[in-house]
């Protein structure tokens, strides 16, 4: 009994430390701004309206056009909150996910402590709940705190699934594949690794945990997938009467029917653009603000000719901030040019950069750090935190790929499936032209989950009934 008091009081603590981080963050940094007003206005229209739609402030009276750009889950969510809490009641939509995402940090504290021992399960716990990365996003109505908790009820429910084969955790399974990919087009990326990962390991039998079984396998993943995509036929069907087009998750530039996306600017970005500092300076300010030359890189130019093309292509756009079509032309002929003279830093180095930058880049962009963080003498204390945060998003990486080592035996499934998630979303982040460091931080439940591994002792690493059949097999 004392035992399971200390382990409650533990458990509490962690619980009580990850609610301040939150709120920490929640009251010195809302974000109720951009992206999460949009994903609010669609909540607003379809709750009051009846119309999924966004409202069109540019004609004489407001009115509302029916949208495509973003996926029905997150402005679910908010309608829900809307009609609990109150219209534009942002901040408890807030509060509301500080809840979840704490929710989140017990399941991924639960699946460590399943697949490697208490030791493991606590350790994960608390790198969850005290992760400043996924806590500063409790503080901005976006889809990535939902996201990050379906990432971790999915790999809950691989294990579970792992563990006793039958239509309960299958249908868990379903609902985080199907929700984490009506929150955004990626979450399908949970489905596809780990639909391989269960059909690739099923026959494989683990100490302590009931092999799948080929044929069951099949049956339940099948399953599993083919529930997970129920929401996305109505999704479809309405968009083509809607719109007249196939459209079954959103469009990659968040654009609807007939809107320009100036293709032209969006090659001639993936010829230099790098990191996160280069996506708020000129890619967000595309038809808001004017575009300013001295804010490029240096590697944006290959010589002085170029350069003064470019000054040129940004003083047309300046005269009235509207991309057109005849200026999106001019920076498709500067990217042609560009790809022609170096195709391999085009089409592989750059795109290794970008991944690389939205994986190791310090996780400061829900805080009041200036972009170019890395310049030391305009703010030494900025640099110097961080630098601190990139130190730490680096330690839980190192940690988790430990922890993947350590249990690669006994969670075959699991690290398979974590390992096919990471990999292929690095190919899809590969092909972007605007990089954030939040297109990486679903992954971090499943980092969590691992590193927990890495810090419980050695014999840990395994559960408690695969130690003890392995210890009478001896």
């Amino acid at each position: 009994m004392r035992r399971f008091y200390g382990t409650l009081a533990v458990i509490l603590l962690a619980l009580a430390l990850g609610t301040w981080l939150r709120l920490w963050f929640l009251w010195h940094f809302p974000q109720v701004n951009g992206d999460g007003l949009v994903y609010g206005d669609i909540a607003k229209n379809w709750l009051l309206h009846g119309t999924y739609g966004r409202t069109d402030s540019t004609a004489v009276a407001a009115t509302i056009r029916p949208t495509l750009i973003r996926l029905p889950g997150y402005p679910l969510f908010l309608a829900a909150c809307f009609r609990i809490f109150g219209v534009d009641h942002y901040g408890a939509v807030l509060y509301l996910q500080v809840a979840i995402d704490l929710l989140s940090a017990l399941i991924v504290g639960v699946t460590a402590c399943v697949i490697a021992g208490n030791r493991a399960g606590m350790w994960a716990l608390y790198l969850a709940a005290l992760c400043p990365f996924t806590a500063n996003y409790v503080a901005a109505p976006l889809s990535e705190t939902l996201s990050i908790f379906c990432v971790a009820l999915g790999c809950a429910a691989l294990i579970w699934l792992q563990m006793r084969p039958s239509w309960g955790p299958c249908l868990v399974l379903a609902a985080s594949w199907s929700y984490a990919t009506l929150l955004r087009p990626d979450g399908a990326l949970l489905a596809v690794a780990s639909f391989l990962a269960i059909v690739a390991f099923a026959n494989r039998s683990v100490p302590g945990l009931s092999p799948f079984g080929s044929a069951r396998a099949w049956r339940l993943a099948l399953s599993a997938g083919l529930l997970s995509v129920v929401p996305f036929v109505f999704w479809t069907a309405r968009n083509l009467r809607t719109f007249r087009i196939f459209e079954p998750l959103a469009p990659r530039y968040a654009t609807d029917p007939g809107e320009f996306t100036a293709p032209g600017f969006q090659r001639w970005m993936k010829t230099w653009v790098v990191d996160f500092a280069s996506t708020s300076d000129i890619y967000w300010n595309v038809d808001n603000a004017p575009l300013e030359a001295s804010l490029l890189p240096s590697r944006a130019f290959d010589s002085a000719a170029q350069r003064e093309q470019t000054a040129d292509v940004f003083a047309a756009y300046n005269e009235n901030t509207t991309l057109s079509p005849a200026i999106d032309a001019r920076f498709d002929a500067l990217a042609a040019e560009r790809e022609r003279a170096h195709p391999l830093r085009t089409y592989l180095g750059l795109p290794l950069l970008r991944v690389l930058d939205m994986w190791l880049r310090p996780r400061t962009e829900m805080l009041n750090i200036e972009l170019r963080w890395w310049e030391y003498d305009r703010h030494n204390a900025e640099t110097e935190f961080a630098a601190a945060y990139a130190a730490l998003n680096l330690g839980y990486i190192v940690l988790a790929a430990v922890g993947a080592w350590r249990v690669r035996r006994s969670s075959t499934v699991l690290v398979a499936a974590i390992v096919t998630y990471c990999l292929l979303r690095s190919l899809l982040l590969a092909t972007i032209e605007a990089p954030e460091a939040r297109y990486t931080i679903e992954v971090f439940p499943m980092l969590c989950i691992l590193a927990g591994a890495a810090c419980a002792p050695r014999r840990a690493s395994m559960p408690k009934t695969a130690r003890h059949r392995t210890a009478t097999s001896g």
